[in-house]
């Protein structure tokens, strides 16, 4: 749940684990969808503090060691502060899309998960619908463009990770998008910008 007591989508009392599950779309496997977002520092996150996360993931990945629990803590910390809008815009943008996204995905469920930064983490939110019964899972990333090592690398090696441990699970990547749809896509959001 938001640190204002408010869901993914916004709404009073909802986490971004509690928007409707529905067992259709043609089955009764309850279905749903994991729209992952990058996610972004909050603007009043002590920046030192950032630095020093930094600091030991570099450290971390020159040596091929696991994360120490100084950087497992203040990624924690970073992971689990406090959001509004005001200090973490992105993931209130995040939230208006999964408000305009759930109405066009029912009766799946919507829920949100960052790559970094913001909680749920993707394992996190699988794991959460697993526990809930949600056997059929799609995970989509917020990123469109192929390249990212986001979108490209890390998101599928967790996706990989969790079909390994979860193995009851039908977990999907729609990963990479195509690119006639994102072509479409831009050419439409262009027109709201030509001359008149």
């Amino acid at each position: 749940m938001r640190s204002d007591g408010k869901g993914a989508t916004g709404a009073p009392g909802r986490s971004a684990l509690d928007v409707d599950v529905s067992a259709s779309l043609g089955s009764t496997v309850p279905r749903a969808v994991v729209l992952v977002g990058h996610g972004g520092v909050p603007r009043d996150y002590p920046r030192e503090r950032l630095r020093e996360m930094r600091r030991l993931e570099e450290r971390r990945r020159s040596t091929g060691a696991p994360p120490s629990p100084e950087e497992s803590a203040l990624e924690a910390e970073l992971r689990h502060w406090p959001r509004t809008p005001n200090n973490d815009p992105y993931q209130a943008g995040l939230n208006r899309l999964a408000a305009q996204l759930q109405p066009r995905l029912e009766p799946a469920r919507l829920v949100l998960a960052y790559n970094e930064f913001c909680a749920p983490t993707v394992g996190e939110a699988v794991r959460a619908l697993a526990a809930e019964g949600v056997t059929d899972i799609v995970a989509m990333p917020s990123m469109l463009t192929p390249g990212g090592v986001h979108a490209e690398i890390e998101i599928p090696e967790i996706i990989n990770t969790l079909r390994a441990e979860l193995p009851h699970l039908s977990l999907r990547y729609a990963w990479p998008f195509a690119e006639e749809h994102l072509a479409s896509f831009f050419v439409e959001h262009l027109r709201q910008f030509e001359c008149k």
